[in-house]
């Protein structure tokens, strides 16, 4: 698999992990695009060629990149990726962060009526980032991270996402989970 792809679906398995909200945001399907993906000083491709280079793999290393995907709660979908997020989450505030049973923590800096900031920790990775909510419908996300030798990825990365409310209704997609 071309490093473009493996890097690029490497950064959305990110993206289900991001903060959201001080204020309230609407439960319901979500979708999540990256405006700009960083790694190792490399600016990966848009999802457009992304999912271009996935398209060409054979059926069963595609099928199982979506498995993975689909997995972590992610559906690649328009312009980005889709994320359901229930009305329990929202009352909670309690988006879906990194992966706690691999090992992954976060910790909130700031929480403030439009920003968020925040750090994470995991195996093989650690960062920080912030959340700003635009509106009930729309929030942009930034997270630097550094990965740790070994995990096949370059030192460091940068990922800008801008998320926007599509439907209370999320169909078939089931809420992200921890």
């Amino acid at each position: 698999m071309p490093l473009s792809l493996r890097l690029g679906l490497a950064a959305f398995l990110i993206i289900p992990s991001l903060p959201a909200w001080a204020m309230d945001i609407l439960p319901g399907l979500w979708e999540i695009t990256p405006r700009g993906v960083h790694l190792g000083g490399q600016t990966l491709p848009d999802l457009g060629a992304v999912l271009a280079q996935l398209e060409n793999l054979p059926p069963e290393q595609r099928q199982k990149m979506l498995d993975t995907l689909s997995q972590r709660g992610v559906q690649l979908a328009g312009r980005g990726v889709h994320v359901c997020l229930s009305e329990e989450q929202v009352r909670r505030r309690d988006l879906p962060m990194y992966d706690a049973q691999n090992g992954c923590t976060q910790t909130y800096t700031e929480r403030s009526e439009q920003l968020w900031t925040f750090s994470f920790q995991c195996p093989d990775a650690a960062g920080q980032g912030e959340t700003r909510l635009l509106s009930e419908r729309e929030f942009i996300t930034t997270l630097d991270s550094q990965f740790k030798a070994g995990a096949m990825l370059p030192d460091s990365g940068r990922l800008e996402t801008h998320a926007r409310w599509l439907s209370s209704d999320c169909g078939t997609r089931k809420p992200s989970m921890r």
